[in-house]
Order: C-alpha cells, then structure tokens, then sequence
C-alpha cells in the first residue's frame, strides 16, 4: 500500500474484511508484472471518472502525484484527455480536483 498509495499506515477496519481486501488488492493485483504502477494508476483513474467517483479521483490523484508517477502537467494533460470520453461536467470537476490538488502541493 505504501508503494502505491505512499501511504506509511492505513486505519483498518473491524473485521477481516479491510486487511484481506488490502492484502489481496495490493500484495497480489498491483503488484502483477505486466503494467507498471503508472499504467495502473492511468487505467483506474480513467475508469473513476468515468464512473463519477470523485473520492476516489482525488485519493488516486495524490497518490499520482505524491509517488511522482505523473507530474502535475501530465495530470492537467488527463484532464483534457478524459473530458472528451466521459463528459463536460465530469471533466470540470477532474480539473478543479486537479488544480486544488496542485496549488495544495506546491504550496507545501
């Protein structure tokens, strides 16, 4: 998860459910060879926009830009891209994610 997400601790869950779900999702799926975690990060990201799911989007996005996998004109360059497939409205609110995000970093 650290890998990832450049996360160093993740809350858990009661239950079984959250620490197996992590451990299946990124011990053994994103993991796989085949992609590299940049290919992974472009696919699940096309694909939560597509789906609308705007928590999700800006997790992926700082995870993106945090692990260094796309620099902030790459992410701006997503925008565009993605606008054009999944819609308008969906690709406004990507570049408000987007921009939040970037004026938030580079401020730190």
């Amino acid at each position: 998860m650290k890998r990832v997400h450049g996360w160093d601790q993740v809350g858990e869950g009661p239950g079984d459910f959250f620490g197996m779900t992590i451990e299946h999702l990124f011990a053994e799926v994103w993991s796989r060879d085949g992609l590299s975690m940049r290919d992974r990060r472009l696919l699940l990201l096309g694909l939560l926009v597509g789906q609308g799911m705007d928590d999700a989007i800006d997790v992926q996005l700082d995870a993106a830009l945090r692990t260094g996998e796309l620099t902030p004109d790459e992410l701006r360059e997503i925008v565009i891209f993605l606008t054009h497939y999944a819609g308008w409205p969906r690709g406004a609110k990507l570049n408000t994610q987007v921009e939040e995000l970037v004026a938030r970093v580079m401020k730190a």
